[in-house]
C-alpha cells in the first residue's frame, strides 16, 4: 500500500495536492475509495481510503490509525565526508531503510569529490528524493532531511546537539577497540540523539580526528574488518537496530 508524507500534524482529513496529487492520479492511477497510508511530521500515521479526487487535489479520511512504532527509540544521525561516484546515495537510500534519523554531508580533507555552491543545491534536492522514496518504500514514520555542511568546523559547531558523538575510525579497529559502540548505545534512552560521523575513501585525517575529538567525540572501532565509507554507516545502524528493538539481555 502507497505511503505519503505530508506537513503539518495529525488530522483526520487530509488534502493532497502537488507531488502527492500527481503521484496518486497519474502515476498510480487510484479511484475513490482506494486505501493509502498518511504520516504527518509529528510521525504519527493512518491508513486512510480516498473520498474525492478533483483537478488538482486528492481527499483522504482516516480509516484507521496505524499503531506500530517504526523509528528507532533513539535518534541516529549519520555524518559522511564526501565520497566518490554514487556511495552517498547508497548510504543515504540504505540508511534510510534502516532507520536514520538524518544525514549530514561534509568535504573531508581526503574528499576527491567537490562540490560548489550550484551543485549543492541540486545534491541535496536528489539525496532528500532518495531519502523520501526509501522512507515510503520501507513504512517508516519519519522522513529523514539531507543537510550539507561545508567544513568540519560546522559539524564541530552541532556537537552540542546531540547526547552523544562518535567517530567510526580505521585506526580504532586495527587497535582491537571494541567497546565504545556498544557503551554508547548501551547509554542512551528514548529520544535522546546520535551523530556518528565517517570519513570518505581516504579516511580521516589525524587534524580532523583532533577536531573531533576535542569537541567531545569519542573514536570506535566497527569489527575486526575495515568497512568502506559505504558500508560503515549501515553497519552502525543495523547495530542500533538490532541492539534497541531486537536484543533481549533478559532471554
Amino acid at each position: 500500500m502507497q505511503r505519503y508524507f505530508v506537513e503539518g500534524t495529525y488530522r483526520a482529513t487530509v488534502e493532497l495536492t502537488g507531488e502527492n496529487y500527481h503521484h496518486i492520479v497519474r502515476v498510480m492511477r487510484m479511484k475513490p475509495d482506494d486505501e493509502v497510508f498518511i504520516v504527518f511530521a509529528d510521525q504519527q500515521s493512518f491508513k486512510g481510503a480516498i473520498t474525492v479526487i478533483t483537478s488538482d487535489s486528492v481527499t483522504v479520511a482516516e480509516q484507521e490509525k496505524e499503531t506500530l512504532r517504526r523509528e528507532l527509540p533513539f535518534e541516529v544521525t549519520i555524518a559522511s565526508g564526501l565520497p566518490k561516484g554514487e556511495k552517498l546515495e547508497l548510504v543515504v537510500q540504505k540508511g534510510t531503510e534502516l532507520g536514520a534519523h538524518n544525514f549530514i554531508v561534509f568535504p573531508a580533507q581526503t574528499s576527491v569529490v567537490k562540490w560548489d555552491q550550484k551543485k549543492q543545491s541540486k545534491k541535496v534536492q536528489r539525496l532528500q528524493k532518495i531519502a523520501q522514496e526509501a522512507a515510503e518504500q520501507s513504512q517508516r514514520q519519519l522522513q529523514p532531511t539531507v543537510e550539507f555542511f561545508p567544513s568540519t568546523q560546522q559539524l564541530t559547531a552541532v556537537f552540542n546537539d546531540y547526547d552523544a558523538v562518535l567517530v567510526a575510525y580505521e585506526e580504532s579497529a586495527k587497535q582491537g577497540e571494541r567497546g565504545q559502540l556498544v557503551q554508547t548505545l548501551e547509554k542512551l534512552s528514548a529520544g535522546q540523539r546520535l551523530l556518528v560521523i565517517f570519513g570518505p575513501e581516504g579516511g580521516l585525517t589525524q587534524p580532523e580526528i583532533a577536531l573531533f575529538t576535542q569537541a567531545g567525540a569519542k573514536l570506535c572501532g566497527l569489527g575486526p574488518r575495515i568497512l568502506r565509507t559505504e558500508t560503515a554507516p549501515l553497519y552502525v545502524l543495523a547495530a542500533a537496530s538490532f541492539y534497541s528493538e531486537l536484543f533481549d539481555p533478559s532471554d
